[in-house]
Parts: C-alpha cells; structure tokens; sequence
C-alpha cells in the first residue's frame, strides 16, 4: 500500500495557498478569466441554484433509503468547468498531491488529469491493488469529483463576495440593504428617473429639484426591469473577478488551508481504500442565503408599495 499522503502534502498546503492564492497569486490566476470564463461564470451563477437543489433533492433520497439514488444525484456536476478551475485542479495534483503533469497555460483536461493521476508513479501500488482496471479508473474519477468540488467552491465564494459588494454599494449610496439585483434595482431606477426628470424640467434644473423633492415621481416598471437586467449584467462581471478579493482575504482566515486539508483527506481515503470522505461544498448553500433575502425584501416591498 503507499504511503499516505497528507504527511506531505499538508506541510504544502501554507505555501501552496500563498503561492496561488495571495495577492499576486490571485491576480496570476485571474488573467486566465479574461476569455470564455467570463461566459461560463455567469452561466454558473445560474446553475448554482439548481446545484443546491440536486444536493438537497439527495439528501432526501438518502434519508428515504434510496441511496443509488441519492448518490447518482449527488455526483453531477452541474456547474461548467472554468479555466481558472482547470488551471487549480491541475495545480493541486501537482504541486499538493506530487502527481507529474506538465505546464499547460489554460490547465488540462479532465481526462489528462486522470490519465496522470493513473500513470503517477507513487500511485503505482495502490492502482495495482485495484481488482480491475475499472476500479482504479473509478477511484481516479471519485479523485477528479472531489477536485471538481473544490473548484466548484469558488462559483460560490464569488457569488457571496458579490452579495456582499451590492450590499455595500445599497447601504453607502440607497442607505438600504441590498443583497442583490433585485432589491438594489428600484433605488437605483427611482434615483435615475428622478435625475432625468430634474434634467427635463422646463423652468431649469434647480427648480426642477425643488418640485420633484416636493412631488416624486417614480420609476417606470420597464426602467426598473432594464435596471434589474443591466445590474445582474454587472453582477456577473463582478462574480467572474471576485477572488481577487476573496481569495486573499480567505488566505488570511484560514480557509483555503482548512478547505485544502479537507480535500486531501477525501483524496487520501480514496487513495488508501479507507472508508468514504465525501468532500462536500457547504459554501453554495451559503450564497443561497443572500437570494433567500434579496427575495424576501423585494416580497416586503411590494407589499409595503
């Protein structure tokens, strides 16, 4: 059996997180999102929530006792696979785990990593254990979805990041709490509509302001829908690029080395043939909490309106 892997790679982990998830580490990362990440971002965004409702529709099944069931839900993957994810996986196995692969600018395959993960040689033993080839190739795909998992992470730690942007944003300019697009949208078209209305005044804008501030007008629905649309837009600009705040600030708490000394174990079970550490990305339920209340304030003012 070969050796367990944690020893070594743990005592990586601090360097590998200030090597590619510091500042200069982030901003190295995040040139690999000026591309088709920044449609497969946003798309991400979206199927998020449909991601959390497939781990939650599993846990169900689970509880019920179909666990085939459950497991086959549990493992899809339903986010896209971005380049700067690539481009982690890829370093994780090599600079983490000691598997060769070689440097690739946008990252490898799924399938090259799983062929490097079959071929590395102090993996030779524990493959050759495998009963079948099929086993082993099994065990590598069980490697390569914890490591899709972990990548997956960061769709929701930028969507958080997000949130927590527009909620600055509401509570220094609207002095409201907008967690999101929508409840962060009729502040901004009533404060549009109003300036365009102070402009078109026939007797000048001075006077304009003191009538409009004596007699608001509001905002039209279709101004408020385009304004819904171009922030979600911003938004998911926003989402795309948001580790370069995150990612240093996680490094600082503690959390990628937290989130990495979890994969490992996943991966060193997998490895040693120890019973089943699934790794599991809690953050996507995290970032439904600020959807959960962006609707929510949106709700209280339409029946406050």
């Amino acid at each position: 059996m070969d050796a367990p892997l944690s020893p070594v790679s743990r005592s990586r982990i601090d360097a590998f997180v200030r090597r590619h998830f510091g500042v200069l580490g982030s901003v190295r990362l995040h040139r690999l999102a000026v591309g088709l990440d920044l449609l497969r971002a946003p798309a991400n965004v979206f199927l998020s929530p449909l991601l959390v409702i497939c781990r939650l529709l599993a846990w169900v099944l689970g509880k019920l006792g179909l666990r085939k069931a459950a497991r086959w839900l549990g493992t899809r993957r339903l986010l896209m696979r971005t380049t700067v994810a690539a481009r982690i996986e890829a370093d994780i196995l090599r600079d983490l785990l000691g598997i060769p692969l070689p440097e690739h600018a946008g990252g490898p395959s799924r399938e090259a990593l799983k062929q490097a993960i079959l071929s590395a040689p102090h993996l030779r033993n524990s493959i050759g254990q495998r009963a079948t080839p099929a086993a082993a190739e099994a065990m590598a795909d069980r490697i390569l979805g914890a490591l899709a998992e972990y990548s997956g992470t960061r769709s929701a730690i930028a969507e958080f990041t997000t949130a927590l942007v527009m909620l600055a944003v509401g509570a220094l300019v609207f002095h409201s709490l907008t967690p999101g697009a929508i409840s962060m949208a009729p502040g901004l078209a009533e404060q549009v509509a109003r300036n365009s209305a102070i402009a078109d005044f026939p007797l000048g804008a001075w006077a304009g302001g003191m009538w409009y501030g004596l007699f608001p007008s509001g905002p039209s629905h279709r101004l408020v829908t385009l304004t819904v649309i171009a922030l979600m837009l911003a938004g998911t600009v926003v989402t795309t690029f948001a580790g370069l705040i995150a990612d240093p600030i996680q490094s600082a708490m503690g959390m990628h080395q937290r989130r990495l000394t979890r994969l490992i174990d996943t991966i060193e079970a997998e490895i040693a043939e120890l019973p089943e550490r699934p790794f599991v990305a809690r953050e996507h339920f995290l970032a439904r909490v600020f959807d959960l209340w962006d609707a929510a304030m949106s709700l209280l003012k339409v029946f406050r309106g």
